[in-house]
């Protein structure tokens, strides 16, 4: 490489998180200004250090409890001065507000970036079941008819296809014609996540959760079951975004962005993509490596997302853990990405049990096992490398992280 990535002049000087939980009855605003001033807080900083400030995706995208606050609200309520602000939308899904922030840093618009992500889905839910892209479980949009939707949801809404899990099903179902994916090695990937979950104070789920209680869960869309599918919860997480001069000042080991990947050369389709067992992580994950001297085997734990346990695999496959089609053995039977395995994935028990909190639970968890900073569940050799990945289906993005000194 000639020129080094922009990337590298950005680190992560801080992380927050709120209280994460399930039907929590807190507003958007409140979990979002409790995570910003402890990351804030975390970086050694004060508001008045702030200037920059981004999130993902934007209020009033998506359904209700998706989005969280909008930045003109939250710079409100924190009284920020702000030279910089990206108000979020989509992109390299979850990724993109934090690659934001790191190029604006870069670019000089900001020194230190406020980046927030917060979700009161279990909340919105209420006490009834999740509802679908449509308004509820049937399609119907709960009102006595369907609204007008353009583009792939007009075709696949009213066939009750109204749910992310119906059109990355067929992602998994391709994969298990293709490779012969069984659900023993999907639940691999449910039971690392659930086990890790045990060691983290703030995942949704942290009972046992053996193979036969993943193969007798009721099936959510084939061959995905509901132990296949990330747990709706309310919380925020944020992290701070500075100027790598400021390293020597932050107040924990700071984690350098080493490179990021962003990439879409594939059509933007839930169901039109060249190959629909790779979509997005595939191109994602390709620039990143394009971006860095890192390989594959130099990363120490892998934050992956895991909206579904099949895009686990997915990511694994895109990143070059393994080969094409090789993601189910890899993780059969859970050794290799257990805690003390060769490769740790989802450390903190992801999304499946750990919470939705839409990708940013992983970053925040990168940084804490990169810090030495993960208590019980910290990986025994502390880890120099780490790679976070979010998004699945047609967007996605992915990061490389490396460890300060400190």
């Amino acid at each position: 490489m000639t020129t080094e990535p922009a990337e590298r002049k950005a680190a992560i000087t801080g992380i927050g998180q709120s209280e994460v939980g399930r039907r929590l009855g807190r507003g958007d605003l409140d979990l979002t200004v409790e995570a910003c001033l402890d990351a804030i807080d975390d970086a050694g900083l004060t508001r008045d250090d702030i200037d920059g400030l981004a999130t993902y995706p934007g209020a009033g995208l998506g359904t209700s409890g998706f989005a969280g606050p909008g930045t003109p609200e939250v710079q409100d309520a924190l009284r920020l001065r702000l030279n910089w602000h990206d108000g979020g939308s989509e992109g390299a899904a979850q990724m993109r507000a934090v690659v934001a922030a790191c190029f604006a840093v870069a670019a000089g618009a900001a020194r230190h970036v406020l980046v927030y992500r917060t979700v009161t889905e279990s909340t919105s839910q209420g006490v009834g079941g999740r509802k679908g892209i449509g308004g509820d479980g049937d399609g119907s949009g709960g009102s006595g008819g369907m609204p007008r939707f353009s583009g792939f949801l007009q075709w696949s809404l009213p066939f009750g296809a109204v749910s992310a899990v119906n059109w990355i099903a067929l992602v998994a179902q391709r994969r298990v014609h293709e490779f012969g994916l069984t659900r023993e090695q999907l639940a691999s990937v449910a039971i690392n996540a659930r086990r890790n979950a045990e060691l983290n104070p703030r995942a949704v789920y942290r009972d046992p959760m053996s193979l036969e209680d993943y193969l007798s869960a009721r099936m959510i869309s084939s061959p995905l079951c509901l132990f296949d599918c990330d747990a709706p919860c309310d919380g925020s997480t944020a992290i701070v975004v500075s100027h790598v001069d400021h390293v020597p000042e932050s107040r924990h080991p700071a984690c350098h962005v080493n490179a990021v990947g962003t990439a879409l050369w594939g059509r933007p389709s839930w169901d039109q993509f060249d190959d629909m067992t790779t979509m997005a992580a595939r191109d994602a994950a390709a620039s990143m490596w394009r971006r860095t001297e890192l390989k594959p085997r130099d990363v120490d734990v892998a934050e992956l997302y895991d909206g579904f346990s099949i895009l686990t695999l997915v990511w694994l496959e895109a990143l070059g853990f393994c080969e094409r089609g090789e993601s189910g053995a890899f993780v059969e039977g859970g050794s290799t990405i257990a805690l003390n395995g060769p490769l740790p994935v989802n450390t903190a028990g992801g999304q499946l049990s750990g919470g939705r909190l839409h990708g940013f639970g992983l970053i925040h968890e990168a940084c804490l096992q990169l810090r030495g900073g993960a208590a019980q569940r910290q990986v025994a050799h502390r880890p120099e490398v780490a790679v976070v990945a979010n998004g699945g289906g047609p967007l996605a993005g992915s990061m490389l992280l490396t460890r300060g000194i400190g």
